[in-house]
């Protein structure tokens, strides 16, 4: 893969690209992919190249705030990433293009879908954090975070908190995010995405593994009956990171959804 960079109004976003030039004799639409949060381009190489060697140009950014491109000035919402693809994508001449996301990439481009309908051509789900919900244990621990917060005087605090997000609310990515990413994690994950599924145009496919322990592959099945033009593709004893594990699956999947009429 190719390694590239642009600056975006001082921002200096790096991105990766894949097989033949966009507009090649033989090449279809290319394929835009949305990495997840705390990921980066790095590991969507695999996917990339086995797409590539099907005649698709491929093109991964690194998004602000991961991989080497650079960190917003300020907090950023997941409008905001939206707004930041469509600057990407105009600065890089992509016009018409599939779209792809993972997690908090894949409700990224629910709402880039959304909002600019003319530029997508498909678009693909996969393991897409698009519903918010408080469960119990949520309220709990938010409620012993504050509690939490009171000994913050106490030696050694900074490491008691790591330390409770680590063993006690595990799967957080919070107190790992550098910055002004810290803001943008709490804007990110307070933001439930769902009401932009049914305004969404574009024939689209859903990818779940059926393990995936981080967003449940439940949520699956609720946004395939909010996308009008949508299907399932459900990956046996595929986790959360497919990419990783099972790139040539997930890379099938994608084919065969991409180059159906």
């Amino acid at each position: 893969m190719e390694e590239k960079a642009v600056n975006l109004n001082g921002l200096q976003v790096h991105y990766k690209i894949a097989g033949p030039p966009a507009g090649e004799a033989g090449s279809g639409p290319p394929i835009l992919i949305l990495h997840g949060w705390g990921s980066k381009s790095d590991r969507w190489v695999a996917v990339a190249e086995l797409l590539s060697q099907n005649h698709f140009s491929v093109v991964v950014p690194d998004l602000p705030g991961f991989g080497k491109s650079g960190a917003p000035s300020f907090a950023w919402s997941v409008e905001d990433y939206c707004n930041f693809v469509d600057r990407f994508v105009q600065s890089i001449g992509l016009a018409n293009f599939y779209l792809f996301g993972h997690s908090f990439g894949g409700g990224i481009a629910a709402v880039y879908a959304s909002k600019f309908p003319s530029r997508v051509k498909k678009l693909v789900l996969f393991a897409s954090a698009v519903f918010r919900r408080e469960s119990a244990r949520k309220t709990i621990l938010k409620v012993v975070a504050r509690v939490f917060r009171i000994f913050s005087f106490v030696p050694f605090y900074g490491l008691l908190r790591k330390a409770f997000y680590k063993f006690v609310v595990r799967k957080s990515d919070y107190p790992y995010a550098p910055g002004v990413m810290k803001e943008t994690y709490k804007k990110v994950i307070g933001s439930d995405l769902s009401s932009y599924l049914s305004l969404i145009e574009a024939q689209t496919l859903i990818i779940w593994g059926d393990k995936d322990d981080v967003i449940p592959v439940s949520d699956a099945y609720l946004i395939h009956q909010r996308i009008k033009d949508s299907q399932l593709a459900i990956i046996p004893g595929g986790d959360h990171d497919i990419e990783q594990h099972m790139p040539e699956k997930l890379s099938e999947a994608i084919i065969k959804f991409l180059s159906s009429a």
